[in-house]
């Protein structure tokens, strides 16, 4: 059995369901202890359940709604009590908002998607860099969209919400490349989760690949092993993609 995440410190938010489950329960079963962060008690009850019988330690499950600002703030203030440090951060809570015209979004729905998809994650950073730091080997992750780098209508809340995320996590990874903190940005493509159902409901999910698919590559990056900092990985692809050079434009 793989034990290689024994005695590391995982935080994975949107644990209860989908890339999220995923991932945690593949922590869990390879040794860490995972921080279970999502909205619903009852689902990340059954996580715990699954965790156990996966061989793993039990998690620490946390009821919060990623919205409550203060409750991340709290989150991270908690975590330095108990354990003092953090060895990996899964940022992938996320929402699609609603697919329509720019011009015919509600602000509400604006407001909704960029609070999770951008500002909760900065929230995030701003709370656990410390412990993040406190680490020999910190680790952090973050699940972005191809939506991000395409311009695709009617998609526009999403795609100005990823795009905006990749740019933070990539700024953040420049900040932190004379520290032991590596972070990646992984963008998993289609797979079977309820957001795509969302976005495709006429889609057989059975034509996709499972949520599980990709978590071995996120454990993968959040391996002390890993190196490499600010790239972001295509997982239909299988590619590693470095940020782009700024476009240098001559002087008229």
């Amino acid at each position: 059995m793989d034990r290689s995440f024994e005695g590391r410190i995982a935080l994975v938010t949107g644990a209860s369901r989908g890339i999220g489950r995923a991932v945690a329960l593949a922590l869990g079963a390879a040794g860490a202890h995972v921080v279970a962060v999502a909205r619903t008690v009852g689902a990340l009850e059954e996580l715990d359940d699954e965790i156990r019988a996966a061989g793993g330690e039990a998690p620490t499950l946390v009821p919060l709604d990623l919205k409550d600002m203060e409750g991340i703030d709290r989150l991270g203030a908690a975590l330095f009590e108990r354990f003092g440090r953090l060895d990996a951060l899964v940022g992938n809570a996320g929402v699609l908002g609603t697919l329509t015209p720019l011009t015919h979004a509600a602000p509400k729905t604006f407001d909704q998607v960029m609070t999770i998809n951008v500002t909760a994650n900065w929230r995030l950073l701003r709370s656990l860099d410390p412990l993040l730091r406190q680490s020999p080997a910190g680790r952090a992750v973050f699940l972005t969209s191809s939506a991000a780098r395409k311009n695709r209508p009617f998609w526009g809340l999403y795609a100005i919400s990823k795009a905006a995320l990749d740019h933070m996590v990539r700024t953040y990874a420049a900040e932190s490349e004379h520290t032991a903190v590596r972070v990646t940005l992984v963008d998993p493509g289609p797979l079977r989760t309820a957001m795509r159902r969302q976005a495709m409901p006429g889609e057989d999910p059975e034509t996709l690949r499972p949520p599980e698919a990709v978590a071995p590559k996120i454990l993968e990056f959040l391996s002390p092993d890993w190196t490499r900092s600010g790239l972001l990985y295509d997982f239909r692809d299988d590619v590693l993609l470095a940020p782009q050079p700024p476009a240098v434009v001559a002087p008229a």
